[in-house]
């Protein structure tokens, strides 16, 4: 079962999906689906479609470059069949699985490190401008530290002594 890529948006294409364009010169462009052939004869650039994997990817809102997509890479050579291969190959794909699961994480945890500093200096900015609008005793300007108050029991002093 051979397994295509949509030229337009590079989603998987299963056999008996999709439809197939051959151009005069020979060139074939497979598309997942309607949206994408459409998307093509009105000339649309997939890289400015904000739906597209070339979109996401170009923008950084995708993982492009991680050594877990060399797996993933067509290879059009076939390779001989060898059963000590074969099984460390099944053991490994869990393992790929996972490492790309952590690694996809880390990347959109990424992503929204700069939108979360953004957002809490535009909450700082809007604190300081409608400061008067919060009731006096709760007010604590980000600058004040805030008291702590201890309770030292004479029990507790009395015993560090006697130890020492």
């Amino acid at each position: 079962m051979r397994l295509e890529k949509c030229w337009f948006c590079s989603s998987t294409i299963y056999p008996g999906h999709g439809i197939q364009f051959v151009r005069n010169d020979a060139k074939i462009f497979r598309f997942c689906r309607s949206k994408c052939h459409k998307n093509f004869k009105m000339k649309r650039n997939p890289r400015k479609v904000k739906w597209t994997k070339a979109y996401r990817c170009l923008h950084g809102k995708d993982m492009t470059q991680d050594s877990t997509f060399e797996f993933e890479r067509k290879r059009n050579r076939p390779e001989r069949y060898d059963r000590n291969v074969t099984e460390q190959t099944l053991k490994a794909i869990p393992v790929i699985i996972k490492t790309r699961h952590e690694r996809h994480k880390k990347h959109i945890t990424n992503r929204h490190k700069d939108g979360k500093t953004k957002q809490r200096e535009r909450d700082v900015k809007e604190l300081e401008q409608d400061i008067e609008m919060l009731p006096k005793k709760d007010i604590m300007l980000p600058t004040q530290k805030p008291k702590v108050v201890v309770k030292v029991s004479q029990q507790q002093t009395e015993e560090k002594l006697m130890e020492e």
